[in-house]
C-alpha cells in the first residue's frame, strides 16, 4: 500500500516521493503522520484509492462511551467518508480503520481491543453496505496494536505487537524528509484550548461577571457598537504587542502558563465579551498571517482557556479564531481540533461551521485570506480619517441615536 507524503486528490497524478507500507505494523506506525497527531479515544478512517492503494480522505471522531451508540455512529462515519470521497476524488476502493483508546482503570490494552471489537465489526458492516470493504482494522492501545482482520498469529499475536519507538521507522524518516510533523497527542492539543481550573478559573469568572455588568450600562448611556468595537480591537492589539515582546522560552503547556501570566483577568474578560460581536471578530480574523499570526494565535488560545464556568459557550469565538489562524498558517490538524471544540461550545456558531467544513473538504484557505486582506484595505482610509479628526472637533451627540447592544452574532 502506497502512502503519499502530501494528501492529494487521488485522480491527479502525483510526483511526490512515495513510501510503501506493508502490513499492520507499518499502517499502525503511519497513523500519526496521516492525521498530524497521536489520536486518543478516537475512531479514525482513511479512504484508499486505486490499485496502488493511495490514501485519500480521512475522518476522525471520538469513540462513543456507550455501546448502544456504536451502530448509529458506524453508519454515520461510513456514509460521511464514502460520500465525501465521492464528491472529491471518486468512490474509495477500500478503507483502513483505526480504533485508538487508552486502557481504563486496571484493564490492559488487550482488554480494550476485545471491548472495542463489536465497534470495529459494526463499522466493517456499514462500509460493506456501501460496497466499500475495510481492508484493515487496527486497535491501538497501551503502546501496542492488534489487527481485527489478520488471522495469522505469527504477525498479529493475541497479546498484541509493540509499536515501533517514535522516530525510528521508515515512515518517520520519510515524514521528516517531507517536513511533516506530529504535534503530540490529541489530548495535548485539546489541553492547550481547554478552560482553566481551580482558583484561576474562579477569578476569571468573577472578572467576566464584572465585565458583563459594566458593558450594558455603557451601551445604554450612549456608547455605540462601533466605539465598543474600537476599544476591544485596540486592547487586542495591545495584548498581541505584549505577547510579541515576551516570547515563551519553550512550547507546550509551559508556554501557555507563560501567556496566561501575561494577561490580566479583566483584560481577558473585556476581550472575550467584545469578540462575541460578529463584526469585531471578523476584523480580528484578519490577523492570520505574517508577523501578526503567532501572537494572535497565542492570544486566541489564552482567551479560549479563560472561557470558564457559565461562560463556556463564549469560547466559540476565540476557538474559531485559533482554528482559523492555525489553518491559515498550515497547521490543519490543530485547526480541525480547535474548530471541533468551537462547535462543541456552540454547535450553531456559523463561522466555525463554515471553516470546519472548508478545512475538512481540503479547500485552499487563500481564498478567505484574500477576502480579508481586501476588506482590511477598504477599511484603512476610514481609519485614517477617524485618526486625523481635529482635536477641537466635538463628536456628534448620541442622545437621539438608536440604541444598540452587542449581540452574539455569528
Amino acid at each position: 500500500m502506497t502512502k503519499n507524503l502530501e494528501p492529494r486528490d487521488p485522480s491527479v497524478p502525483s510526483t511526490d516521493p512515495q513510501i510503501t507500507l506493508r502490513g499492520p505494523a507499518e499502517l499502525a506506525d503511519a497513523l500519526p503522520y496521516m492525521v498530524g497527531f497521536h489520536p486518543t479515544d478516537s475512531l479514525v478512517m482513511v479512504a484508499v484509492h486505486g490499485e496502488g492503494g493511495r490514501f485519500g480522505g480521512r475522518l476522525r471522531v471520538g469513540i462513543p462511551p456507550e455501546p448502544e451508540e456504536w451502530e448509529d455512529i458506524a453508519r454515520q462515519v461510513a456514509d460521511c467518508l464514502v460520500r465525501g470521497s465521492e464528491r472529491r476524488a471518486g468512490k474509495p476502493d477500500g478503507i483502513v480503520l483505526y480504533l485508538c483508546q487508552d486502557p481504563r482503570g486496571d484493564e490492559g490494552g488487550q482488554r480494550v481491543m476485545t471491548r472495542l471489537r463489536p465497534l470495529a465489526q459494526r463499522v466493517r458492516i456499514a462500509c460493506g453496505a456501501l460496497d466499500v470493504p475495510v481492508l484493515e482494522a487496527l486497535c491501538i492501545s497501551d503502546g501496542r496494536y492488534w489487527s481485527y482482520c489478520c488471522p495469522d498469529a505469527r504477525c498479529c499475536p493475541a497479546e498484541g505487537t509493540v509499536l515501533a519507538p517514535p522516530g525510528t521507522s521508515v515512515m518517520a524518516a520519510a515524514a521528516t524528509y517531507a517536513g511533516l510533523h506530529v504535534r503530540g497527542t490529541l489530548k495535548d492539543i485539546e489541553r492547550r484550548l481547554s478552560p482553566l481550573r481551580g482558583p484561576a478559573a474562579q477569578a476569571q469568572e468573577q472578572a467576566l461577571d464584572r465585565a458583563a455588568v459594566s458593558l450594558v450600562p455603557r451601551i445604554l448611556d450612549g456608547a455605540t457598537k462601533e466605539e465598543v468595537g474600537a476599544e476591544t480591537l485596540a486592547l487586542a492589539r495591545q495584548l498581541m504587542h505584549r505577547l510579541t515582546l515576551a516570547p515563551p522560552a519553550e512550547g507546550g503547556p509551559r508556554a501557555d502558563d507563560w501567556d496566561d501570566a501575561l494577561l490580566g483577568h479583566d483584560e481577558a474578560a473585556s476581550l472575550i465579551l467584545g469578540l462575541q460581536d460578529r463584526e469585531i471578530r471578523d476584523v480580528a480574523a484578519e490577523w492570520m498571517e505574517g508577523e501578526e499570526a503567532a501572537p494572535a494565535l497565542r492570544l486566541w488560545r489564552a482567551l479560549a482557556r479563560r472561557c470558564v464556568g457559565v461562560y463556556g459557550e463564549h469560547a466559540a469565538a476565540p476557538l474559531t479564531l485559533a482554528g482559523w489562524v492555525s489553518w491559515s498558517t498550515g497547521d490543519e490538524p490543530t485547526a480541525r481540533v480547535a474548530l471541533t471544540l468551537a462547535l462543541q461550545a456552540d454547535s450553531s456558531y456559523r463561522f466555525a461551521q463554515l471553516l470546519h467544513h472548508a478545512c475538512n473538504e481540503g479547500i485552499d484557505p487563500e481564498g478567505l485570506r484574500h477576502c480579508l486582506r481586501e476588506e482590511r484595505r477598504r477599511r484603512e482610509p476610514r481609519r485614517r480619517r477617524i485618526t486625523t479628526r481635529p482635536a477641537n472637533r466635538r463628536p456628534r451627540t448620541t442622545r437621539n441615536r438608536t440604541r444598540r447592544t452587542t449581540g452574539s452574532e455569528q
